[in-house]
């Protein structure tokens, strides 16, 4: 109970102190005033559509929320399911309450970006020249697994939870954890063989690296090679063989 309870303390402050989610419950709470200005020859027409919705919205968010491993994806998709039924109920009333709503949600999204998760677990906030130091000295862990991301990719946003999780789960004597912030640091990009075009579809980029070489990555070099599947940790798990890393540390290996 103790845990709830701070649990939703966490997400209030979180809607209060964050732009993202502040403006979101704002414009979304802006519904009742326009809602209660309603012509009464819509009332009744307008609250059976506002039902179907509500009811829409929870089936489309009870799903995702079995599907969705991240807490960054499951609001992603549901704040976009609650704009597009609010949308469609504000038809009902007066297509420029639409129009409105269409033009706030635009705003918030210029305005303001989804936050990422922003604990570390044990991995390593890393520069471009800590990593090249750490890759090239010998005394470090055999293995890094690196995580080349930047906030401005719903992407990596919508994943940046799977990270750290790992990292806590498989950090050890044998593997490392780091992550290099493209959004800062662009230019390492090319270094590594990331590309940033066609809307950044490379990040993020998870590459293995072994006494310093490079031995898996994923997704792969190619600009259309970014993963159809949503990057969780179970995949990148198998894709790097995390789980027969750790029975290598444990074993002596």
């Amino acid at each position: 109970m103790e845990k709830k309870r701070e649990g939703v303390m966490e997400a209030m402050s979180r809607i209060v102190s964050d732009p993202y989610y502040f403006l979101h419950f704002m414009a979304f709470f802006s519904y009742l005033p326009i809602r209660s200005s309603a012509a009464p020859y819509t009332s009744h027409r307008l609250f059976d559509r506002e039902i179907q919705a509500f009811l829409a919205f929870l089936m489309f968010s009870a799903i995702k929320m079995v599907r969705e491993e991240t807490w960054e994806a499951f609001v992603a998709d549901s704040l976009l399911y609650a704009k597009i039924f609010l949308i469609a109920v504000s038809l009902i009333m007066d297509y420029r309450v639409a129009i409105w709503f269409s033009v706030i949600f635009s705003v918030i999204y210029l305005l303001a970006q989804q936050p990422a998760f922003s604990k570390l677990g044990t991995a390593k906030k890393l520069t471009p020249m800590q990593l090249e130091d750490l890759l090239s000295d010998g005394r470090t862990t055999k293995y890094w697994l690196i995580e080349f991301f930047a906030c401005s990719s719903s992407k990596c946003v919508r994943s940046s939870r799977c990270f750290p999780e790992l990292s806590i789960t498989y950090s050890n004597n044998l593997l490392s954890f780091g992550t290099v912030d493209l959004g800062l640091f662009p230019n390492t990009a090319a270094q590594f063989g990331i590309s940033l075009a066609g809307g950044m579809s490379q990040l993020p980029t998870y590459i293995l690296f072994e006494k310093g070489a490079e031995v898996s990555r994923f997704p792969d070099f190619y600009v259309d090679a970014a993963p159809s599947l949503p990057i969780t940790k179970k995949l990148l798990c198998q894709h790097f063989e995390l789980d027969r890393l750790l029975l290598d540390y444990i074993n002596g290996a």
